[in-house]
């Protein structure tokens, strides 16, 4: 049965880089969260103890990218001997990549489908561990031209829609909640990762897209949000290991060790991400 989708109200959001970061130094300057995200080391000859150093390849999902670009600044800032990488991506392409031999250290996927992938390869150095969750939200226009107002004007053949593909994990839990609300959606394109959904709608060229709820946060005022019910039928895990074959194995474990603290937790939550 097809539920109502009409009280959904709409919201403009922003998030701004500089608040990001003031939940990171808030965040570090609590001990045990320093004691949580540095590694353990044991100390060289004389009671020294030997810096981390390496650079950690990140495979990460698109919807991933603002706050980890805010967390490499604070890790590589408290691990000076380290430099991250990242590649954002659809986590399903990522995977891919990862099962086709691509150099990685980590990998942060938007689903634990796609980690899956990695995992049936044995290709991760231990089992991966869910380090967020997040729920889809309808990104409009400035102004919500279309005047969308739920999930069930994606049936309106009149307006422009954009999803993601359903290979990918904002596409998979888009189908799951078209399936689960019996809305068959009028879609134009689909794209092959949040971000470029999102593109669509900033730029006008989509009257309603189907992105996650931190995606609409961190757009600020180029988008505006609809929130839906139904959007539960659908939460994501996203799920964060190390890579087998990682060249800098010290290094990317204290990268997880760093997204899995408090300081790395704070800064998630921060961005609209849901505890694992």
């Amino acid at each position: 049965m097809t539920m109502t989708p009409r009280s959904a109200r709409i919201r403009t959001t922003g998030i701004a880089g500089v608040a990001l970061f003031a939940v990171l130094a808030l965040a570090g300057c609590s001990s045990s969260t320093a004691d949580q995200a540095a590694p353990t080391q044991t100390p060289a000859a004389g009671g020294v103890t030997p810096e981390i150093q390496g650079t950690v390849t990140v495979f990460a999902a698109a919807s991933l990218t603002e706050t980890f670009d805010a967390l490499k600044l604070a890790f590589e800032s408290a691990n000076p001997g380290v430099e991250v990488v990242y590649n954002y991506g659809g986590s399903s392409a990522l995977a891919e990549q990862i099962v086709q031999g691509a150099p990685v250290d980590v990998f942060a996927a938007a689903s634990t489908a796609t980690m899956t992938t990695v995992t049936d390869e044995s290709l991760t150095a231990a089992d991966p561990v869910n380090f967020a969750t997040n729920t889809l939200e309808i990104a409009v226009p400035v102004g919500n031209p279309g005047k969308v107002t739920g999930l069930d004007d994606f049936a309106d053949k009149d307006l422009a829609i954009a999803v993601c593909a359903v290979e990918v994990p904002c596409g998979a839990a888009s189908a799951k909640i078209f399936a689960a609300t019996d809305i068959t959606p009028s879609v134009d394109t689909y794209e092959q990762d949040v971000k470029s959904v999102l593109t669509k709608v900033e730029l006008g060229e989509a009257d309603a897209g189907l992105v996650y709820v931190t995606d609409v946060k961190a757009a600020g005022d180029k988008v505006e949000g609809v929130e839906f019910p139904e959007a539960a039928y659908a939460v994501n895990d996203y799920p964060i290991a190390t890579l087998a074959d990682s060249t800098s194995p010290d290094a990317a474990t204290a990268f997880v060790d760093f997204v899995l603290s408090d300081e790395g937790q704070a800064a998630l939550s921060a961005a609209g991400f849901g505890t694992p």
